[in-house]
This record gives C-alpha cells, structure tokens and sequence, in this order.
C-alpha cells in the first residue's frame, strides 16, 4: 500500500494535522484521506474521546486549503440548495439515506479497532446533517474523501465544487500551514480546560459555569433597575399650550 492510500497514523502524521489545525489534534486513530504526496487531508477520529465526551465527527477535514474551499461553498447558499432537493428528489435522498447508514457502520467499525467500544450516547447519529439536510458541507467533503466516490453523493457533488481551488489529482500543501518551529503542543481554546477530565468533572465545570452565568444576569438585572429608579423625570413648570 503506497503512503497516499494508507490509513495508519504515524506521528509524522500527527506533526502535520497539528499544523494544519494550529492546535495539538485530540484521539485521531487513523488517517481517513491522504493528499497525492501522502500528507493528510481527513483525520479519523474515535467515536468517544479520552475525556469521556461522544464525539460523532468521524471524519474531520483537515487540509487549509480545502476547509477554506468548502466554506466559500458554504458562504455562496450550497448546503441550502442541497436540502431543498433533498426535499424534491427521492432518488437523491434516498442515496443520502444510505451515505448515512455507511457512516454510521464506519463509525462502529472505527470504534472497534480502536478500542474505544459502542458509544449509545450517538447511536444513529450521523453528522454533518445526514439523513435529512445538509447542515455541514466540510463533514460531506470529509466523508466522500475518506470513503471514496460513490458513497455520499452530496459530498462528491461538493469535492467537485472546489475544482477551482483543488483537486485530488493536485498536490496544494506547498505553504498551505507553517511548518517553521515545533508543531503547536498547546490548545490555545478553551477546550484545553477540559482535556483529560472525567464526565463527572466535565458536568461540574458546566454546572460552575451556568451558575456564574445566572449570576452576572442577575447582577445585570438589578444594575439596570437601579439605574431606571434613578432616573427620575423632572415635573414639567410650564402650563400647556392653549389652541
């Protein structure tokens, strides 16, 4: 198997996606697509993460070029104009149902060899959308790259798309990310906060966080009612106009 075909993570691997994504990549199991020089396009993702949380994203893009590509899909109204014919063509949503079904079956299948196990918390529970809509043209695009053409025929439709800006027959990682200096060993969002926690912690973080929330509300409240009873209007001295 040649280096643009395979699937199996090597940490060179791991160097790039976290490059790409200018952050440390999280529970990446395999590489779901490669570029035509080996570099990769998709990451394969376990279907439960090591803190715990469900994560039903299998596929996600990774490649600069192409995510900035779909999003200019996405800006010009396309995941719209997809659902409405979802709506119209039975042929066409009866293939989306079925891109789905593949996803869901990669998904368990991923989870297997992963070790990771049944996640119930997505069960039947795709993304991107699927089977109804299309709510996420970058998960589509990760799919029909990783699967192949054939599968999931509104992500063929988009990888079409991007022609202008890339193909699969086309290498375009040239300058594509930095590659000066280490790669990124920080998570700069705030998902750093919770990596490694257990789902207990993460409940409890969430539960701190609402009631911090409720609480700058509550303080915003009374502020503005404090300031309203101030505010005092000043009894009008003149006596009304007469006609």
């Amino acid at each position: 198997m040649d280096s643009a075909s395979s699937t199996e993570l090597t940490d060179a691997d791991l160097d790039t996606l976290s490059r790409q994504l200018g952050r440390p990549v999280r529970d990446v199991v395999e590489v779901g697509a490669r570029c035509v020089c080996g570099n990769p396009l998709v990451a394969t993702t376990a279907p439960r993460l090591s803190n715990g949380i469900p994560f039903p994203t299998t596929y996600y893009l990774t490649h600069p070029v192409i995510t900035a590509a779909v999003s200019r899909l996405e800006a010009a109204g396309l995941m719209a104009e997809m659902t409405e014919r979802l709506e119209s063509d039975p042929v066409l949503a009866e293939n989306y149902r079925a891109a789905h079904q593949h996803y869901l079956h990669m998904r368990k299948a991923i989870g297997e060899r992963s070790g990771t196990g049944p996640v119930p918390e997505i069960d039947g529970v795709s993304a991107g959308g699927m089977p109804t809509r299309v709510k996420c043209l970058h998960v589509l695009v990760g799919h029909s790259l990783a699967a192949g053409p054939g599968v999931n025929p509104l992500g063929d439709e988009a990888v079409e798309g991007l022609a202008q800006w890339w193909t699969r027959e086309t290498c375009s990682c040239a300058g594509a990310w930095d590659m000066a200096g280490s790669a990124p060993d920080r998570e700069l969002s705030r998902h750093t906060r919770t990596q490694g926690l257990t789902p207990d912690e993460l409940e409890a973080k969430r539960a701190t966080r609402r009631s911090a929330a409720e609480t700058a509300r509550d303080n915003a409240a009374r502020d503005s009612a404090a300031r309203d009873s101030a505010v005092i209007p000043a009894a009008d001295t003149h006596p009304p106009e007469t006609p």
